[in-house]
């Protein structure tokens, strides 16, 4: 586990990050207190499933149909 005070870190991100991700455990800190810990994100260790909800849920005929005046001003933030 190596440490890295900030200034450090933000100069050279890039390859900590590219550290972190091969594996090693980085440790940012301001004025020799430790701040947060850059580690590389836990691998998937199997596939997703594909079409897990299949078949519970349905888009209605009137899916890509424009919204109603009322609606669509709302989402503008012109609500009446």
């Amino acid at each position: 586990m190596d440490t890295i005070n900030l200034y450090e870190a933000k100069t050279n991100l890039s390859q900590l990050v590219e550290r972190a991700a091969a594996g090693e455990e980085i440790v940012i800190a301001k004025a020799g207190r430790p701040l947060a810990r850059l580690v590389a994100l836990a691998q998937r260790t199997a596939e997703r499933p594909l079409g897990l909800f299949a078949g519970q849920a349905e888009l209605g005929a009137d899916f890509d149909d424009p919204l109603p005046d009322g609606m669509r001003l709302a989402f503008e933030g012109r609500a009446p």
